[in-house]
């Protein structure tokens, strides 16, 4: 269950976090804790997808948002 809607310690970053749900579904992944691959293998091979779409397109949202005041300041 994502926990980034909780009371977290913000680590100033945007999308900090979805990010941290995401680190943390992959470290607690079986893939990391039974199989020993690490959390980028993990991650490749689809583990926590959910997340992972969550968080890119947060990120996404972010270079949308800042593009569109880059592309006003330049008229």
């Amino acid at each position: 269950m994502p926990k980034y809607y909780e009371d977290k310690e913000e680590d100033g970053r945007a999308c900090g976090g979805v990010r941290e749900d995401l680190r943390q579904c992959l470290l607690e992944s079986p893939c990391v804790l039974q199989e020993n691959k690490s959390p980028k293998q993990c991650l490749r091979e689809g583990h926590c997808r959910n997340l992972q779409m969550t968080f890119f397109a947060c990120k996404r949202s972010m270079v949308s948002f800042c593009s569109i005041f880059s592309s006003a300041s330049g008229l």
